[in-house]
């Protein structure tokens, strides 16, 4: 301050005080010599300005403390910076250089005693605005109850509460490629927060579901743990999910893809289910789900959208955890919560298959809500002709206060119990089709009337040629003489190789040749014509294993079917035929699918490998599902060993399934046992 340049004010309190001393110290120097050397230039001089670049110095000083990028809502952004901060060395006119650094610009004039008491009075009243700063941000920029904000962050960057609670969906178009894999091909539906689409697997060259989510989303590290925890689930009665990724901005979920499975929804398009429809729906789902549950899985979204029903009849489940997690639903409930929303969710669909309404006020899934003044109402108090049962039984999982004082439903597991102890019931009988009678080929006969009248003749007339000969009397006739004709032939034939064969045991003379039965004649034959075998297409394969827990070489059950014999349907390895220790394992098989009941005569197998293999079709036990069935279950048909065996029924057996059971395995190369089927071909 000697030197008399203008001194750099900062609003920290410490360096206020500081700076008060100097300028003090200042003053008493200046009033002693240097005063009368600048009063000559007081005149001439304007005050000095409050606004130079230090004077903005303070509010830049402490944003260099926080790290690029981080957010605090404690600091306010800089408004100025010096023009020239980036090179220390140079100043502005009416500055200094930092202390320390030399002086290479113009020096300025001394201060005055009147601008050094106004810059006194000016950076004392910016050291106490900076102190009333200070008391301020104290006050608004941490509020009570809060913690400062660490330049550092010491939160988990897994904790979802940081997230945007809302992101928009992901943009993604036909062709799009997710994780170098998935090739979109059509958009199924699209939500503010999330996009479902059918896609392609280039590896495997198949179809899959494809849910697309920002990673940003608070809901996404909750959909990716309920993909993973549905994915260990790993039961075939649920559609299987098969990958979950974050990858950079992007969260995918992969699904099983069923193309020939169609939804409740559809389903109910024309109208309510049969009884026996209606109640295989409901047993199939409510195992499904109480095994769920038994496992800690809950659905908590159960809708006419998330059942689908194969071609075989199955009944399989979509969106186990995921679709809930997908929507934002509460899944931090008890157990007891989430076992209630699933049976009433069942308790819905049950009440709509019967009822063809959905049991709410609302219209959803393309169904009539109920009218608003009903209230817990059976289904068969909305419908004629619902099966008692199933309506106390769809009444009792939806509704909290059932009709009747019936007892609720609260679980899964009760629902299933309450359903096996139900009469179980039976499948309609297929309607017959309608011949139309064949034509009467009698030219005696005249032509009758539908309703033909009695005619009586006037006395002393004769009878008319229709009354003496009708024509019920005249067929009577022939076929009474086409009996006797047949017994004349086969007694004729009789007689004649009685004849030959007393002739034979004479030895009197040469064989005499029998009789040729001649084709136009009317005796029954001995032996029925030889059978064409027909080829019967298998709909669908699937792989049979009720012993265990895992899916059997899944993916390549179609080359089992495909008429190629150089492909081949590939099952798990095992160390021995069938279980090291006991109690050994059974078997595996393949259970096949014919679309439709059909007389089935014979059964070609080729196998990979010498493999031993039973043929089995259902028996009375089977009366749903054969893939919930125990193999005690079926009726073996039939057993053989080989690599081509054949399986011929003496008389044709109708059925719609049949079960290839492996009992004996051969080894690979790797000295693993595994069952290998290459083709299968069925004749009726």
């Amino acid at each position: 301050m000697a030197d008399g340049t203008k001194a750099v004010v900062d609003t920290s309190t410490t360096d206020g005080a500081a700076d008060e001393a100097a300028l003090a110290a200042a003053i008493d120097e200046l009033a002693e010599g240097t005063a009368r050397a600048t009063t000559a230039d007081d005149d001439g001089r304007d005050s000095p300005e409050t606004d130079s670049p230090g004077a903005d110095a303070p509010d830049t000083e402490h944003s260099g403390t926080e790290p690029s990028g981080t957010e605090n809502p404690g600091t306010e952004p800089s408004d100025a910076e010096p023009s020239d901060a980036g090179s220390p060395g140079v100043t502005p006119a009416g500055s200094v250089s930092p202390a320390g650094s030399e002086e290479t610009s113009e020096t300025t004039a001394p201060l005055s005693a009147s601008e050094i008491a106004a810059e006194l009075a000016s950076g004392a009243a910016r050291a106490a605005e900076a102190r009333r700063r200070a008391a301020a941000g104290a006050t608004t920029r941490r509020p009570p109850g809060r913690p400062p904000q660490d330049p550092q962050p010491t939160h988990d960057p897994r904790d979802t509460a940081t997230l945007p609670q809302t992101l928009p969906a992901p943009l993604r178009h036909s062709g799009d490629m997710i994780g170098h894999r998935y090739r979109l091909e059509e958009c199924i539906s699209s939500t503010e927060t999330f996009s479902s689409w059918r896609a392609v697997d280039e590896k495997l060259r198949r179809d899959v579901g494809v849910h697309l989510m920002a990673s940003g989303h608070q809901r996404s590290r909750k959909v990716l743990a309920a993909a993973k925890s549905a994915a260990l689930l790993n039961d075939p009665r649920f559609v299987q999910v098969l990958d979950a990724v974050q990858e950079g901005e992007l969260v995918y979920v992969v699904r099983e893809w069923l193309p020939h499975a169609s939804d409740l929804a559809k389903l109910l398009a024309d109208g309510p289910m049969e009884p026996h429809e209606a109640y295989q729906m409901v047993r199939q789902v409510t195992d499904a789900v109480a095994a769920a549950h038994r496992r800690g899985q809950a659905h908590l979204r159960l809708t006419p959208r998330c059942v689908l029903r194969t071609d075989s009849g199955q009944y399989r489940i979509n969106g186990i955890a995921v679709d809930a997690a997908l929507r934002g639903l509460p899944v931090d409930g008890t157990a007891q919560d989430a076992e209630r929303a699933d049976t009433r969710a069942i308790g819905a669909l049950l009440y709509a298959a019967l009822t063809h309404r959905w049991p709410f006020p609302e219209d959803r899934y393309d169904l009539q809500g109920l009218p608003r003044n009903l209230r817990d109402v059976p289904p068969a108090q909305v419908r004629a002709g619902v099966h008692k049962g199933l309506s106390e039984l769809a009444a009792r999982a939806l509704f909290d206060h059932p009709p009747h004082h019936a007892e609720p439903i609260a679980t899964p597991e009760e629902l299933a119990k309450a359903i096996a102890l139900m009469p179980r019931i039976r499948q309609p009988e297929p309607e017959l089709p309608v011949f139309a009678a064949p034509p009467r080929h009698n030219t005696h006969a005249l032509p009758t009337a539908p309703n033909p009248t009695r005619v009586v003749a006037a006395p002393g007339t004769g009878p008319t040629p229709m009354a003496a000969a009708p024509a019920r009397r005249t067929g009577r006739r022939l076929r009474r003489v086409v009996k006797v004709t047949a017994w004349t032939v086969a007694l004729g034939a009789i007689g004649v190789a009685s004849w030959q064969l007393v002739d034979n045991l004479r030895g009197t003379g040469p064989a005499v040749a029998a009789p040729q039965p001649s084709n136009t004649s009317a005796s029954p034959t001995t032996h029925a014509a030889p059978r064409t075998p027909v080829p019967i297409p298998v709909k669908e394969a699937f792989d049979y294993n009720p012993l265990g827990t895992s899916p059997q070489g899944k993916d390549s059950l179609p080359n089992a079917i495909d008429g190629k014999p150089d492909t081949e349907w590939t099952s798990g390895w095992y160390n021995d035929p069938f279980g090291p220790k006991p109690p050994a394992k059974e078997g595996i098989g393949l259970l096949l699918d014919l679309g439709t009941q059909q007389p089935v005569s014979s059964v070609n197998v080729q196998f990979g490998t010498a493999t031993t293999a039973e043929l089995r079709i259902p028996g009375p036990g089977v009366t749903g599902d054969p893939m919930a069935a125990k193999p005690g279950d079926f009726t073996v048909a039939g057993k053989k060993a080989g690599t081509a065996v054949e399986y011929n029924l003496d008389n044709p057996v109708t059925t719609r399934y049949l079960l290839i059971w492996l009992t004996g395995l051969s080894k690979d190369s790797d000295g693993k046992y595994r069952g290998h089927v290459a083709e299968v071909r069925v004749s009726g």
